[in-house]
């Protein structure tokens, strides 16, 4: 349900486009790893998934399944909760492990946060924690480099402005594009994984950059 909402709702809120490096879009059992700069963001990458017939399994913080209507939906979808800071905080790799065992893709942020700037602009990808390197060690999937651009004009800052970026999106409806990058299959220690997959990502967010300056 969530994947179809936002396939619907996020053309209506911007112009979306998407590249990718493979035709047919990413493999089942991939591992998704996209650059994170806003609250609206995963809807933008999992409206673009969508397009390659991807509903992905999304890992998010944990306190959104705290909010009534969200949390009920997620649960009932299957997505991850991330608990970081508990003692509960590895159990979801796991369940993520289990999901691309099953044939699902999995979608997690590389930073693992937000950034902390009130700006609408775009800003190349923060440093990388060490989950995904670790869930590829762990699994053996192929890390998928995921970049995209234009979330933050949809939603970003303090709450007020938050809310109003949302409310006049559909009127504004600014540019936003998804680049979908080639598969890797890194092994090795997770630090150095965890470096080449930042830099992957770092060229996909480049290439969505271009790609929506060139519209």
């Amino acid at each position: 349900m969530l994947s179809r909402l936002a396939a619907a709702v996020v053309p209506l809120a911007g112009r979306l486009t998407v590249t990718s490096e493979a035709a047919s879009g990413p493999d089942a059992g991939s591992i998704l790893v996209a650059n994170h700069t806003s609250l609206a963001d995963p809807a933008v990458v999992v409206a673009a998934l969508r397009r390659y017939g991807i509903e992905p399994v999304v890992m998010a913080a944990a306190g959104l399944w705290r909010l009534p209507l969200l949390g009920a939906a997620l649960r009932r979808e299957g997505h991850i909760p991330v608990r970081r800071g508990t003692a509960r905080a590895g159990e979801c790799l796991d369940v993520a492990a289990a999901a691309l065992a099953a044939g699902r893709c999995v979608l997690l942020y590389g930073e693992g946060r937000l950034p902390e700037r009130t700006d609408a602009g775009e800003a190349a990808p923060g440093p990388f924690r060490s989950g995904p390197a670790r869930l590829a060690g762990m699994t053996g999937a192929p890390l998928v480099p995921i970049g995209q651009v234009g979330a933050r004009r949809l939603c970003s800052g303090g709450p007020v402005k938050q809310l109003a970026g949302a409310v006049t999106a559909p009127l504004r409806r600014p540019d936003l594009h998804v680049h979908i990058g080639a598969p890797l299959h890194l092994r090795g220690a997770v630090p150095e994984t965890t470096l080449r997959l930042q830099d992957a990502v770092n060229a996909a967010w480049q290439n969505a950059n271009r790609a929506r300056s060139s519209r």
